[in-house]
This record gives structure tokens, sequence and C-alpha cells, in this order.
């Protein structure tokens, strides 16, 4: 899957065999003023109210939902506060969550508030610590949440509106006494620690944190109210230096290891680098920046009075440090580099070993690669003679770059308009990286301004490029646009005006978006709709009208604005279903809150990621279901705009697409693994659906196969007692499926079988079979030769059968010039 991250181009293709682009990027727009807003109907923010005084311990563990991390410290996912504190043998360290420590110091004395813990705490009682650590939590009034921008740019208003939240709670201190804008963001810590002091060696609680540190100032201490709650804190004194030093030598006092790791490491004595410590000089502290590090997340394993716990952890992070990289001092521009979480979530995909136990699949993949591959026209001599060699020759390598599986099907295009979609393509993937860059631009009304702009600087100056903006290929792609325009200012008017139009229109779409708070999701099925439009409606209404406008498609596909839009939000609404959990760490999800938040106990989108009990499972699973079948209610309309198609090449170039989402649909749905990362399709099954897509039998066979598997899991995750509340509305989007596809697919159905049975005993008989010098290599041979023979008989047999029942025949675009002559 090439990423770059925001797609507005998932009509091209939206698989994982022909992925070209996907739409999330890691955006947190101005999420300082999102989070001072509260929760009203027009708003993405969450909505959870938080009341600690009527909850209990064991409440707070129950109830809470942490924000668990990647090693990055990248938010990935939800879990209660207990769940995410067990040390056992299956999670020996716990799980890795964000949390905060505030240290509140009185500037005239310089003392530091401290507190001990309450007896009454389940992890770490009775332990002396700073002056609060706590936890910020999803689906909170006020946003706490922060994304990787909030951390470089050291706002974090999440954490802080988390501490502000829990200064109240644990010390009695009322909010307006500490404003937001007071409290210093100095670094963050990943340690972990098991609770071994108090539970024993094989205690089944500790901490594993991402910490970040925070500091703030108050003139006196008499400039605070101190009611401290008796469930949270046991006692609170002000300390010096030298007291604090004394209580870490004291044998009798436990101190948290988090807070003794803090003290030690930064805030007394030398310090890093020899910029003294934190503590030595507070002004500097909270007025320069000489102590901010926002890049590194410092890593710890435990004193040694720490280690075990029920899992029997020992050293980690201090020993296998290179085993926990943190994403930062990377070299932007670097062509290995995909920005947002690409690469960062697990993939679900099958092993090479059971791929290649579908031998119909393997062989699919030789007939694809070696005997009947996609035919490129882009030397065709008109081509050639009609552009700058040099500067297509650099479109087409470019394209090769940011989208390696989607060149072949882009260049097996007729050369009547092959360079047209190449151009079209490059344009809106130059477009999306403008749109992508999340650190490029000093303010995002300055991004809007260029987006805006970008149909009549990119496309109308021939000089123009942009330095800087975007990763790897993509950086290079507007770094030497002038290249592109070169080719793109010799297509044909029409075909000009056609990309000019959609540019525009979708850079309007996505200058709208661009101010919008999507870490929830959009607020509504009408947004999510439009969203849609924008990135991938427009881009099917672009091409319809650059096929028409080839000869090679009858005038009225130009006006098919309704089918083509309906093509795009399939493809798109596929690939935000499966890019669930990438999405949500991205921090820009798609996922609308009116379904979603029927199934979210947290009232957060991250409830769904990695469920742990079967409630939990339940509830995603019904989230999921509900939003595959709105994406199938798609399929009539797509099925339709294929059947107006005449030209073999226009047809196959969109049938493509199609026949990968519904495959990705058939795999995303009712399954969990959508929760815990990516899910794939067999690259083996790619390359048999896109052998399938030669005619409209073929595509009408696939649909049906998948939409009878979706049927099939449906009726038995029933039988087995899951109740799905989209239950009846997926049986009705099937089955009107199977119905529109019965009868072409009954004609590809019969000859399918027949031809993979004779596929599959040739291929046995020759494996089984030893040679005379008892080698079985010469069989392999055999078998792989014979499949290849029989995939070639199948295939005329195919075109054969579609010829004798009349079906409309598609046409090859030499053929379509020859009639159009005639």
């Amino acid at each position: 899957r090439i990423q770059a991250s925001n797609t507005h181009l998932v009509f091209f293709h939206n698989c994982s065999y022909f992925q070209c682009i996907h739409r999330s990027a890691a955006q947190y727009n101005q999420q300082a003023m999102g989070n001072q807003q509260s929760f009203s109907p027009s708003s993405t923010t969450p909505t959870k109210k938080w009341d600690g005084n009527a909850m209990s311990q064991a409440d707070f563990m129950e109830r809470d939902t942490v924000l668990v991390l990647n090693n990055d410290d990248i938010v990935i996912g939800s879990e209660s506060k207990k769940a995410s504190h067990v040390f056992s043998p299956d999670q020996s360290r716990g799980v890795l969550h964000r949390a905060f420590s505030v240290c509140l110091f009185d500037s005239s004395t310089g003392e530091l508030l401290l507190q001990k813990r309450a007896s009454t705490k389940i992890t770490f009682p009775n332990v002396w610590t700073n002056t609060c650590c706590s936890h910020p939590l999803h689906g909170m009034e006020v946003n706490e949440v922060d994304g990787p921008e909030d951390v470089k740019d050291g706002s974090v208003r999440g954490v802080k509106a988390a501490a502000v939240r829990k200064l109240e709670h644990e010390l009695g201190i009322p909010v307006g006494e500490l404003p937001i804008e007071n409290f210093k963001f100095l670094t963050r810590l990943h340690y972990w620690a098991a609770d071994t002091v108090t539970h024993g060696e094989k205690s089944p609680w500790g901490e594993h944190e991402i910490d970040y540190v925070l500091f703030i100032t108050i003139p006196s201490k008499d400039s605070i109210t101190l009611k401290p709650h008796p469930d949270e804190v046991d006692d609170v004194c002000w300390v010096s230096q030298s007291k604090l030093l004394e209580m870490f030598a004291d044998k009798d006092l436990l101190i948290s290891p988090w807070f003794r790791l803090i003290a030690n490491r930064w805030m007394i004595g030398g310090g890093e680098n020899g910029k003294g410590g934190w503590w030595d000089d507070l002004d500097r502290t909270m007025n320069t920046d000489d102590f901010c590090d926002y890049e590194n997340i410092h890593r710890f394993d435990p004193p040694t009075e720490h280690l075990g716990g029920g899992g029997d952890a020992g050293p980690w992070l201090d020993v296998e440090e290179e085993a926990a990289p943190v994403a930062n001092g990377s070299t932007v521009g670097d062509t290995s580099k995909k920005q947002g979480a690409y690469g960062k979530i697990k993939t679900h995909k099958e092993s090479k070993l059971k791929q290649l136990m579908h031998l119909d699949e393997v062989m699919s993949a030789i007939s694809l690669l070696y005997i009947n591959p996609l035919k490129s026209n882009l030397d065709s001599d008109n081509i050639q003679k009609s552009f700058d060699t040099d500067d297509l020759a650099f479109c087409d390598d470019i394209l090769s770059k940011v989208s390696r599986s989607f060149a072949a099907v882009i260049r097996q295009l007729p050369s009547e308009m092959l360079v047209d979609v190449l151009i079209f393509y490059l344009v809106l993937r130059a477009l999306d990286t403008v749109e992508d860059d999340m650190t490029f631009f000093d303010s995002n009304e300055e991004k809007v301004k260029v987006l805006l702009a970008f149909h009549k600087t990119a496309l109308v100056d021939p000089e123009w490029t942009m330095t800087g903006c975007g990763e790897g290929d993509e950086r290079r792609l507007l770094e030497e646009f002038p290249k592109c325009h070169s080719v793109y200012a010799a297509l044909r008017e029409d075909s000009r005006r056609v990309i000019s139009d959609i540019t525009f229109r979708m850079a309007t779409g996505m200058a709208e978006f661009v101010d919008k708070d999507l870490g929830q999701g959009t607020v509504d099925v009408k947004q999510y709709n439009r969203y849609c439009h924008f990135v991938a409606g427009l881009v099917g209404e672009g091409l319809s009208r650059l096929f028409s406008a080839s000869g090679l498609e009858k005038p009225s596909l130009a006006t098919e604005l309704y089918l083509s839009d309906q093509m795009g939000l399939f493809l798109q609404k596929t690939n935000i279903i499966r890019d669930y959990l990438e999405d949500y760490v991205d921090g820009r999800a798609f996922w609308p809150q009116t379904v979603w938040k029927k199934y979210s106990a947290s009232g957060d989108l991250g409830y769904f990621a990695n469920p742990a009990t079967a409630e939990h499972e339940t509830a995603a699973l019904n989230c999921l279901n509900e939003l595959v079948t709105d994406a199938l209610e798609l399929v009539p309309d797509c099925l339709s705009y294929l059947s107006k198609l005449r030209c073999s090449e226009v047809f196959r170039f969109c049938a493509i697409p199609q026949v990968m989402a519904i495959a990705t649909l058939d795999k995303c749905y009712h399954n969990k693994d959508v929760f815990s990362g990516v899910v794939k399709i067999r690259k083996g099954m790619s390359c048999a659906l896109i052998n399938g897509t030669t005619d409209i039998c073929g595509v009408h066979s696939i649909f049906s196969r998948f939409a009878s598997s979706i049927l099939r899991q449906a009726e038995s995750a029933r039988k087995k007692g899951f109740e799905d509340p989209s239950y009846e509305r997926t049986v009705k989007a099937c089955s009107t499926i199977l119905e529109l596809t019965e009868t072409e697919a009954k004609k590809a159905g019969g000859s399918i079988v027949r031809s993979t049975l004779m596929l599959s005993t040739a291929a046995v008989g020759c494996l089984t079979y030893k040679y005379p010098n008892g080698s079985n290599t010469t069989a392999l041979t055999t078998a792989i030769a014979s499949v290849g023979m029989f995939s070639l008989f199948k295939t005329s047999f195919m075109k054969y059968v579609v010829g004798r029942k009349g079906v409309p025949s598609l046409m090859p675009a030499s053929k379509l010039a020859e009639k159009k002559e005639d």
C-alpha cells in the first residue's frame, strides 16, 4: 500500500495489491482551541462527563479509559485503567499508556509540593511523589488526547487539561486557580515498574507509561486552595531541594519510582549538558525553552526492587533501547519515509506458505506476470510524438515511485487517454501532498490559500514549484512539478479543462476539512458522505469526463455524475472501514459519530481498538458490520456504471478497484482484526481478481462470490447467537447484489468451476508424478505450464461463451477507433 497520507484518489485503486494512496494524516488542527470548547451538536469534541467524587478506587480502575500507546507515543487504542496496569505472564509489563507528572512550586520560596498517595490506592499506595500524577483519558468533555503536532509545538493541552482535572480531584485546587496556560511541558520519559514493594515480588500491578513532565509555579502557598481528597492523598508537604534529598535517603520512606527518576535525572544537581537542574533556576525553566525536549522520549528500566511482578519482567529499555525506537531526527525527504501511521500499525496478512496453498491464485499471479500481463501503451507513436520525451519519462518514473502498482493499470489505458489520466493522477497527488503536510505551513490559513490557488498556480505557471513540502518522492514531485506542467500543457484543451476544474473543486473540499477536528471521526453520515465525495467522488466525475472526451466512451458518460460519485464513494468507504486503526492513530478519522456512538460504551472512537472483553468485541463488530453494510448498498450503482462502458481498457481500469473493494469488504466484515491492525487480501487473490475483470460476466461473478460470502458470514454469526442490529439490512444488501449479478454470474460460473477442477487435477497429477530419474523438478515445471495453458483456455472459452450468449461485448480501443472511422 503506497501511502502519502490524505488520499483523494481512491477512485483509482483501493486494494492491497493495487492500492494507490491513502487518505489520512496525523492532523490535530488547532487542538489547543478545540480543547477549550465544550461539546455542542456541531462539534466533534468527546462528551464524557467525569466526576471523581462519585467514584471509588475500584470504579476508577474499571471505568477510566487510558490512552494506549506504541513506543513512539502514538495513540493506538484505549484500555481500562485496571487492564492496563495488570502485570501478568500475558503482559509482563502491563500495557503502555500515557501519563503526566505535575510539579507545583511556590516561587517565593522555591519549594515543591509533594503528596503521599493514599493507603487505599490500588497501585503504589503510601508512596511520596510529586504534586500530582495521573492519566489523560479518552472521551473527556474537555479533550485530553494530544497528537504528534501538539507534542512538537509543546502545547499538549490535552495533557494539561487532564492535569487541571486531577489537581482539583486529588488536592481540591479549584480549576480557576491554575490556568492551563501556566503549565510548562518539559519532556517525556518512558518507564515501567512493578509495584513489588506493596504487593510482593509477584505483584499483579505496576506502571508502564510514557510520562509527560509538567511544571507550574504559583506566587505563594496562600494563592491556592488545598483540600486533599482522603481516598487519593494521605498527606502533603512543601519541600526544598535539601529536604527532598533527605527524604530520598530515608530508607523508611517510600518514593515513587517515576518521581525519583525525574528528580535525579533533571530537577536537581548539574542536570544534562551543563545546563543545571530545572529546579535550580525556576525562572529560566518556566520562561525559556532551554530545558524543553519535545523530540526525544527518554527510556528507563526501574530500580532492582521494582523488577519482576506477575510476569517476572526483567531489564528491557536500558538494554534494548533500539527495540523501542523513537520517531525523531528522521530526514525529511527520505524516499523510504511515508507520512501518517503507515508502518506503525500491524498488518494482518496470511503467511507465504498459506498463500501458496491457494494454487489457483498462485497460477493467476504467474499468468498476470508472465503469460498475460497488462500491456503498456506508453510507447505508442502518437504519445511519443505529442509530448516532450524527457518530461514524459519523468512523469512515468515518478508515477511508478509514488504508486508502483497503479502505474501498470494506467499504462494499459488506450493512447487516446493514457497521458491525460496519468497527469490527472499526478496533479491530484501533488495537491494531496500539499494538503497532507502537517508541518510545512505556519498556519492552516496559509495552507488553505495554497490549496485554493493550486489550479491557478501549479496548472498555469510553467515554473511553479514548491520546495520542502511532503516526504520522499511526493516532495520530489512538487519540487520538479514544471516537468508535469510541460506534459499537462500539451494535453487537449478539453482534458486540461477537466483536470483544472476537478483540482479546484477538490481543493475547495480539502480547505473545508482542514480546520475540522476529525480525531473522533466525522459528525454524521452526511458529513461522512460529503468527505468521500470531495476525495473520491470528484475523481470519478473527472475520469468519466476524460473517458468521454477521448471519444472512446459515449458523450453521455460525462453526464453520469451520480453514478461516478457512487463509484468513488464505494471505494473510499471501503478504504475508511479497513483503515480504522491507522486513521484513529493518525488523529484524523472518518467513521461517522452517529454510527459508532451507538456502540461505544466510553463515548470515544478509540473504544473499539484492541477489544479486550466479549462485550467490547461485540460492540466493535456491530459498528463495523453497519459500516460495511452501508458501503455494500452502493454496489448496484457501481455495477450500473460499469455496464455503460464499451472500451475494454477503460472497463478494466474501472473494474479492478471495484472488485478489490468488494473482496476487502468481505475480508473486513465481522472481522475483529480490523481493530488491531490493517487487514489485507492475499496478493494471489488480487491477481485472480484482476484476471477476472476482462468482461462484465467475470466482474458480476466476483461480486456474486463475495456478496454470498458476506451473507454466509452474517447467517453463521446469527446462528451462533450474535445479535447484529444491522443483520436484516446486510441480508437485503447482499441479496440485492446477488439478484443483480445472477444472470451474468451463472454464465461465468460453470466454465470457471470446470476449469478450476481441470487445473487442480492437472497440477496435482504432475506434482505427484515422479520422472524416471527420480526428480520432481520437471513435474513441477509441467504443472505450472499446464496451469498456464488452462488459464489461457479458460479466458478464451469465457470470451466465446459471452459472445454466443449475446452479452454486449466490450471492444478494445483500436476496434472502437476503426468503428468510429467507418
